[in-house]
């Protein structure tokens, strides 16, 4: 019978089998079985991904779920990829630390945050996961398991591809002669190997944490803000609302002030709240303790659960958009969005991680009409991120939803180099099949 797989948007896919190793000889046994039948192998997370990147279409779905090691020790933690990020991070607690990443769905594996090179609200101090993962070990689809150290070397020759003059990028492969393993395994999409363990960098928690949500009027005030604190010391979450974010937000928070047309959220580390006070306007929220910085998460994670509500209930597919650009051009992009959107006459919200130059634009389609006329507009909004010397992808990966846009990126040329790698550590072209890339047609071309 036939294993129906389905990710937190919507997307849909069945496998032959459903596999969960428990060892590395489980999965290496797995790994032999497959290659010599030929059978596509789907590496599955906790499903929260938004591309289908862990939806199979055809072969057997491989589950790390009974990888739950959590070793923590000061400045690290080693971890199974089955371990959610919500444990790692409550475990880093325990001991006074945290892992910087903060990706918001926190039920998310650790193999799929660093298949994905997920990021987050606190990616604006803190960078990405590949930046944090100190070592990983990987079971190859030539049957040996090895362990990557930060500063091993790939031992092959690949070119330098351009890349976007964005903050964050997880769109392909990020080839340079001489790069880290791990750089090229974070943000593969399990499309190179299967982690079965890793090694990440922990810090110190903060003696003390601000937390603020600032309301403004306009969008133009709030990037005025944007602009101004961006070189504070300490700020290490830059997070915005657009005017449509508050409105679905106040079904859950009806305090937020009615007349508010944007909003940000900011954590500083170490931060002076007299110095808030006195710059924003006074129906801010600052948090005063850990109750009200819980309230902060719960507003910001409210969004995207009420977003996916609506959604469930018009029968369609949320239209997310990943892109992010050069810091230098957020505003123009930001309206660029806007007026696109309005022109359209499309019902959607606006959020994410502004200090990045990377806002995630929703579109919520009740009509085949208007999912049509998302669908375009995404496409639309693809090119002109690159345009603007920008990422069709910043966080959430490609996965098969949306690998046509690596085109819209890289040349023919420079693909077929990331195919290349791709055909050195996976011969057959087994490894989560048709992420990044077209799958193998009926002949066998890849």
């Amino acid at each position: 019978m036939a294993e129906v797989i389905e990710d937190a948007s919507g997307f849909r896919g069945e496998a032959e089998r459903l596999i969960l190793p428990a060892t590395e000889a489980e999965v290496l046994q797995m790994i032999s079985a497959a290659a010599c039948d030929a059978v596509p192998l789907t590496v599955i997370g906790a499903g929260t991904g938004l591309t289908g990147g862990s939806v199979p279409r055809s072969g057997w779905a491989v589950s790390m779920q009974r990888f739950p090691r959590i070793e923590i020790s000061p400045g690290r933690a080693i971890v199974g990829p089955g371990v959610s990020l919500e444990e790692l991070q409550a475990a880093a607690a325990r001991s006074g630390q945290f892992y910087p990443p903060d990706p918001t769905e926190t039920a998310a594996s650790i193999g799929g945050t660093i298949a994905n090179n997920a990021s987050g609200s606190r990616s604006f101090r803190y960078g990405s996961t590949r930046r944090h993962i100190l070592r990983l070990r990987a079971v190859m689809m030539d049957g040996r398991v090895r362990d990557f150290r930060r500063g091993d070397k790939i031992d092959f020759d690949v070119p330098a591809l351009p890349l976007p003059q964005t903050t964050k990028n997880t769109a392909g492969y990020p080839l340079a002669p001489g790069m880290d393993w791990i750089d090229l395994f974070a943000g593969s999409e399990g499309t190179l190997g299967i982690f079965t363990e890793a090694e990440l960098q922990l810090l110190p928690k903060p003696a003390d944490l601000l937390a603020g949500v600032v309301f403004f009027e306009t969008d133009d005030a709030a990037l005025g803000a944007v602009d101004a604190w961006r070189n504070l010391p300490g700020l290490r979450m830059l997070e915005y609302f657009d005017r449509n974010s508050l409105a679905f937000l106040r079904q859950r928070f009806d305090e937020t002030p009615p007349n508010a047309g944007a909003a940000l959220l900011i954590e500083q580390e170490d931060g002076d709240i007299d110095f808030w006070v006195e710059r924003v306007p006074e129906d801010s929220w600052f948090a005063a303790s850990d109750q009200d910085r819980e309230r902060f998460r719960r507003f910001r994670h409210a969004l995207p659960e009420l977003v996916n509500d609506t959604m469930r209930r018009s029968g369609f597919l949320k239209l997310g958009s990943d892109y992010a650009v050069p810091v230098a051009r957020n505003r123009e992009m930001l309206a660029y969005y806007h007026a696109r959107l309005r022109e359209q006459s499309l019902d959607y919200v606006i959020f994410g991680h502004i200090g990045d130059a990377h806002v995630h634009v929703n579109i919520l389609p009740d009509s085949q009409a208007q999912f049509d006329a998302g669908q375009r507009l995404m496409l639309d909004f693809a090119r002109h991120a690159v345009k603007l010397g920008g990422t069709v992808s910043a966080e959430h990966g490609l996965g098969k939803r949306k690998a046509h846009l690596l085109a819209l990126q890289y040349t023919p040329e420079q693909i077929e180099s990331m195919k290349q790698v791709k055909r050195r550590l996976d011969p057959q072209w087994l490894l989560n099949r048709g992420n990044l890339f077209a799958a193998p047609d009926e002949s066998g071309v890849r």
